[in-house]
């Protein structure tokens, strides 16, 4: 970007002014000449900074370096406390507008208590109220791996309470001694009840005939796709 500024650059008195963190307003302004815009954006050109000073003082308003490294300087006439308000409170909707995502987990194991498996089902209802995705987890620990159908069972139940609030973003696996999913918010429904991506999960399967589409041995079936 060159140092200058022609006056083509400011002809657009919409155009938005970025000021920087470290602003300088009115007489803290000490160079000896600035390039001055009006309250409505319109270029006044180049004159004395206390000139520019007197003329933003006798309008109420105030005189606010807008482009500090330019030569020289451009400042803008305009009420600066309005304009810093107005910022703070768009910079604040920006952020209530902005849902970052976040990947929450939740911890079963396989002797978890209706009392504590209740109060884990609020967590996930919270999170998935809130946007948020949800690991169910459950480390099989010591002699629980030799009856890890009962965790996978706790999991399953777990998914069967939630099956119509939540949407299975990856199905349950074993990975070494831990048994997990992922699950998100419900997707928008089309047509005929199915979801987006036509999840479907279905608890307590029947046995299915030995042609290589048998339920897992936990009792559920999760259909994505």
């Amino acid at each position: 970007m060159p140092n200058g500024y022609g006056e083509d650059n400011f002809n657009n008195s919409k155009q938005r002014c970025i000021i920087a963190t470290f602003t300088r307003v009115n007489y803290k302004i000490r160079v000896p000449s600035v390039r001055v815009l009006d309250a409505n954006g319109q270029m006044l050109g180049i004159m004395p900074t206390n000139q520019a000073q007197r003329m933003a003082e006798s309008q109420g308003l105030d005189l606010v370096e807008i482009t500090p490294n330019a030569q020289p300087p451009v400042c803008k006439i305009m009420d600066y406390g309005k304009f810093r308000y107005e910022e703070s409170i768009k910079a604040k909707q920006q952020r209530k507008a902005q849902k970052t995502t976040q990947v929450k987990e939740i911890k079963f194991h396989p002797g978890t208590d209706i009392g504590d498996l209740k109060h884990k089902l609020r967590q996930i209802r919270q999170f998935l109220g809130e946007g948020h995705k949800v690991r169910l987890s459950l480390q099989f620990r010591g002699r629980e791996n030799a009856h890890r159908d009962i965790g996978e069972d706790k999991i399953a139940e777990v998914l069967s309470m939630i099956q119509d609030e939540c949407f299975v973003e990856q199905a349950p696996r074993t990975d070494g001694r831990v048994h997990s999913c992922l699950i998100g918010p419900p997707r928008a429904k089309k047509g005929g009840g199915q979801s987006a991506a036509k999840s479907a999960i279905t608890v307590g399967a029947a046995p299915a005939a030995k042609s290589g589409n048998e339920p897992p041995p936990n009792g559920i079936h999760i259909k994505i796709g």
